[in-house]
């Protein structure tokens, strides 16, 4: 399943439990691009597939699932280091 929303990027980040520095950060794109990915809220998320992808691997080794059954949602891996 992949990232489609702002609003199941701001879940998966409130998740994880980390900022939007670190996620940044750990992801390789601005701050800039994670805050106007995540105001776009229940809209789809209009960067670049590359970006979007970055930022869903960041999550997803912070421990996040991405689900789309019908609609975005995230939850935390069962099976964390």
């Amino acid at each position: 399943m992949s990232l489609s929303t702002g609003n199941q990027l701001r879940a998966a980040r409130a998740l994880a439990g980390v900022e939007q520095k670190w996620l940044a950060d750990k992801s390789g794109v601005s701050i800039n691009t994670i805050r106007n990915m995540e105001a776009r809220g229940a809209e789809p998320i209009t960067s670049g597939a590359m970006t979007v992808r970055k930022v869903q691997i960041a999550l997803e080794e912070a421990g996040i699932e991405f689900l789309n059954h019908g609609h975005p949602g995230v939850r935390l891996r069962k099976n964390l280091p």
